[in-house]
């Protein structure tokens, strides 16, 4: 029977903002909230218990759709006064993890490994041995090698400031235990803090077995007080990712230039050039590449595409053989069929583009819908918004549309029709049929140009 606790009380002023510290982003989610789907991944027997202090409000409000207890903290006097105040949620005969808001990369397997060997005689402590264990408490051991306490750095003699084993502050204990200890606790430290960790010494002088745990990496256990550590987690969440999926087979042509911020699949022989953003869930078919600079959001990509350097594409769809780019932006509900061509400065909106048709220069398409073979002059536009509503505009096969056309919708563009370059399109056209819609040129002879006044 497991209960999960999660401290998240602490304001985080070294990071000198509004926001609560457990909310502020890596890999584009909540710190905290990495903590909470770490802890579903254990399978807990309740809800876990969040225990919150500044800000409360506004986690709620943020993780509203979780299933989670609430009980906040009114003074932050310390990680034992913290677990304190949630012990009444507690299960008496479960065993109680200890988890931090701000610790986002615990692993999963750290944590079960943690908890495989507790019992009702037995408390499990996660430690790291660091090379420099500046400001950590240190883990006492006594001659048999069991551990009897743990001093913090504040209060730790220069004999125990030696010791590179340090407390991690995670641990899993029995909840009658913390109902005999947590009372007992006193704040006579430099702190003046009631510190979870002397129930180490308790559980020692009352016999009760402290086994302890490592986690396979270190950056598992960094919390997160400030910006630095904050990009130093970031950095290492992303190589770490970067590295499986070039471990799966993509081709990551920098993984310190990575940034993924939610979830990517991958096909066979993909190829991710520098600085490439993904943010949400994006799908990669195979033998796509990903030019550098490129944002992906949202949105499925095709077999054999390629995304030129500098684009951006939220919530479209492209098909197989796709180029796109440089420097163009698909918007959400931009759907394009196979071998389609989008060039540079182009930007498409909740449109359908068919197949083999070309927008290669500096066009405008919204509420559209498509046909295959279409050409696309440099400069042309879809005027699909009248100030209050959207239309559709409507263009079928083998369009032929020259370069600065505006089409104004709600207007259809028949099969064949060719459109004269610099036309303003407001009717329909028929099949096959030359639409040219400009005033015609007058050149007026030895016209006396516009002279600056004295």
């Amino acid at each position: 029977m497991l209960d999960i606790v999660i401290l998240a009380a602490g304001k985080g002023s070294r990071m000198y903002s509004s926001l609560p510290k457990v909310l502020h982003p890596l890999a584009g989610r909540p710190l905290l909230q990495h903590v909470l789907d770490t802890a579903q991944q254990l399978e807990p027997d309740s809800e876990p218990v969040m225990v919150v202090g500044h800000g409360a409000a506004h986690l709620q409000e943020v993780f509203a759709n979780r299933d989670c207890r609430w009980v906040e903290q009114e003074e932050q006097l310390g990680t034992g006064h913290a677990v304190l105040q949630a012990l009444p949620l507690l299960r008496p005969q479960a065993r109680c993890l200890i988890l931090y808001g701000d610790v986002p990369l615990i692993a999963v397997d750290t944590l079960r490994q943690l908890c495989a060997d507790v019992d009702v005689n037995s408390l499990g402590l996660l430690t790291v041995t660091l090379d420099n264990p500046t400001g950590y408490g240190r883990i006492l051991r006594n001659e048999s090698g069991e551990v009897t306490g743990i001093v913090e750095h504040k209060d730790a003699s220069a004999t125990e400031r030696s010791i590179n084993e340090v407390n991690t502050g995670i641990m899993v204990v029995n909840v009658e235990h913390l109902q005999r200890w947590l009372p007992a606790l006193s704040a006579d430290n430099q702190q003046g803090e009631y510190y979870l960790t002397d129930i180490i010494a308790m559980a020692h002088q009352q016999g009760v077995a402290i086994k302890t745990t490592q986690p396979a990496a270190a950056f598992e256990v960094e919390g997160i007080n400030n910006r630095l550590q904050q990009a130093s987690l970031e950095r290492e969440y992303q190589r770490r990712l970067a590295h499986q999926l070039m471990l799966q087979g993509v081709a990551i042509a920098d993984p310190e230039r990575f940034d993924c911020r939610g979830q990517l699949q991958a096909g066979t022989d993909v190829f991710i050039d520098i600085n490439v953003i993904i943010e949400g869930e994006v799908i990669l078919g195979n033998n796509t590449t990903i030019g550098a600079n490129t944002l992906l959001k949202d949105c499925v990509i095709g077999n054999d595409c390629q995304i030129k350097p500098n684009t951006i594409i939220e919530g479209a769809q492209l098909a197989d053989a796709v180029e796109v780019g440089p420097f163009a932006r698909l918007r959400p509900g931009a759907n394009l069929a196979d071998k389609v061509r989008v060039g540079n400065f182009v930007e498409i909106k909740k449109s359908h583009i068919g197949i083999g048709s070309k927008i290669n220069h500096l066009s405008y398409i919204g509420d559209c819908q498509m046909g295959a073979q279409v050409n696309i002059g440099a400069g042309s536009i879809t005027c699909n918004y009248d100030g209050v509503n959207k239309h559709i505009t409507r263009i079928d096969d083998k369009v032929f549309v020259g370069s600065n056309t505006a089409l104004v919708a709600p207007v259809s563009v028949a099969c064949g029709t060719t459109i004269a370059a610099g036309s303003v399109i407001t009717q329909d056209t028929q099949e096959n049929d030359l639409a040219v819609a400009r005033s015609r040129q007058r050149n007026i002879s030895n016209w006396p140009r516009p002279q600056k006044n004295p």
